[in-house]
């Protein structure tokens, strides 16, 4: 796809993130790799509803600005989700609500946030991880990143949001918007003893669709009521 429509293709799926409510005011940035290394991604500052394709800051393959507007305070963020997860094309990050509100939960598993509640959890999302809270745009959250090793696609900062890669922007925006109503179902599901997927539902699932490892339930629990 030619940058210019890729250009097009951030906007209109910024605008469909913010006109559902999914990233409010001017929160949540894009990114997109480009096939000589150099990146677009949405500028600082930038509402997702309201983005004019020519001002999408454009960056070298050494992470410089070469064009558009200032570029968000994440790069670190993206920068090393790009670095260890190699099949990486496009990272989304959003403050989507019910993400975040998961993020704070005391209990959660940092490896593994969200348990195996449906099919297209397990299928777009995969494993979640949690990351400490780091100050927005602080370059010590590349680090944290970089400790994952390319593991996971789908990471939650704590108190502040969801951020997933694809290997092309449509792919991204899906599982953003997966793991947003999986969180969603978990603050609703939470303290019911819900039926999730068994291991042996979602082994099923990882050979089918040739999906990453899933890990086995460490408590030995039978999710099958």
């Amino acid at each position: 796809m030619s940058e210019a429509k890729l250009r097009e293709e951030i906007v209109r799926f910024a605008r469909s993130l913010f006109e559902r409510g999914l990233t409010p005011g001017s929160s949540g940035n894009i990114s997109v790799r480009l096939d000589d290394g150099g990146w677009l991604v949405t500028p600082t500052n930038a509402s997702l509803g309201f983005l004019d394709p020519a001002r999408i800051s454009r960056l070298d393959a050494e992470g410089r600005l070469v064009g558009g507007d200032a570029p968000t305070k994440e790069i670190p963020l993206h920068a090393a989700l790009y670095e260890t997860r190699g099949s990486a094309r496009a990272i989304v990050h959003l403050h989507s609500t019910h993400s975040v509100a998961v993020s704070m939960l005391p209990e959660i598993d940092a490896r593994n946030v969200l348990p195996p509640l449906t099919a297209y959890s397990v299928m777009r999302v995969g494993r979640t991880a949690l990351v400490p809270y780091y100050r927005p745009g602080d370059p010590a959250v590349a680090d944290a990143i970089r400790g994952l090793a390319g593991r996971y696609s789908a990471v939650l900062l704590a108190n502040h949001g969801p951020v997933v890669a694809g290997d092309t922007l449509e792919a991204a925006v899906y599982a953003t918007e997966e793991l947003e109503e999986t969180a969603k179902l978990h603050l609703l599901t939470r303290g019911l003893n819900p039926r999730l997927l068994s291991p042996a539902q979602v082994r099923d699932l990882v050979a089918h669709f040739k999906l990453e490892p899933w890990p086995e339930d460490e408590h030995g629990h039978d999710h099958d009521h």
